[in-house]
């Protein structure tokens, strides 16, 4: 039996809409183990949900909802005034029509990640964070519910018997308390691809992030987060599998492991 420690890579997928298209979908799927799908209501459309679930079905890679505000003209990195019935009926939308598609393709629904500034408060607020998790409970209690590492997110969805994915991020920086760097603040996203690799190796190997402020944090990881609107993402996300291969980490869809 092999001791080769497990990791999943996901990436944030479908989310070119109409004519407008955005990502490398087609050639970054190449390299991840789960894709998180837009529903239509941050970005996305029935005709580009899909064609990904094709696409992820036809290359292995584990499907998942990704849902968002309903907020395109601000991608859903915009925070909403809303209410927790609001996001729990949101989210379980979003699942069900992701669902229509996975299920038409024949496969199923692997796990949830919520998308932007609904992640964020999610992570941080616990009533907003149950609401999450109670769509998912709602829906199907096997799917996994993503999150942040150590969010009130992840807290609330283990108290109510919920599958999770402790999650971290590669190309973010982090602050010292273990949130993110705002995407507003520069250097909130690290470009440097040796610096991401080599971060990257560290929160898996040795469960540790260093914060901007040189500090260490303790973290958990079971999937990390690769952007594909980073200039570089397509050279990045081979390169990290391939060092992380040489590494001795194996990368799997989440759903193998957890």
């Amino acid at each position: 039996m092999s001791s080769m420690r497990q990791i999943d890579l996901n990436c944030d997928m479908g989310e070119s809409f109409g004519r407008y298209k955005l990502g490398l979908d087609e050639e970054i799927i190449k390299y991840i183990s789960s894709a998180n799908i837009g529903c239509g209501f941050h970005a996305g459309d029935p005709l580009v949900m899909r064609k990904t679930v094709k696409m992820a079905k036809e290359g292995g890679v584990g499907i998942g909802v990704h849902p968002g505000f309903p907020d395109l003209v601000g991608f859903g990195r915009r925070l909403m005034d809303v209410s927790p019935s609001e996001v729990r009926n949101d989210v379980l939308y979003q699942i069900g029509s992701l669902y229509a598609f996975a299920r038409a393709e024949g496969i199923q629904l692997q796990h949830v990640k919520p998308h932007g500034a609904l992640y964020n408060i999610a992570a941080q607020n616990e009533e907003l964070g149950r609401a999450v998790a109670e769509a998912v409970r709602e829906f199907d209690r096997d799917l996994i519910l993503v999150g942040l590492a150590g969010s009130q997110l992840l807290k609330v969805a283990r108290k109510m018997g919920l599958k999770v994915a402790s999650e971290a991020f590669a190309d973010r920086a982090y602050n010292s308390d273990g949130s993110l760097v705002s995407r507003r603040l520069p250097h909130a996203l690290i470009t440097d691809q040796k610096a991401v690799i080599s971060r990257a190796i560290q929160m898996v190997m040795d469960g540790r992030i260093i914060s901007v402020d040189g500090e260490p944090i303790e973290v958990k990881v079971d999937t990390i987060c690769l952007h594909g609107d980073n200039p570089e993402a397509l050279q990045l996300a081979r390169t990290l599998r391939e060092r992380m291969e040489e590494a001795g980490i194996s990368v799997v869809p989440m759903g193998k492991f957890l």
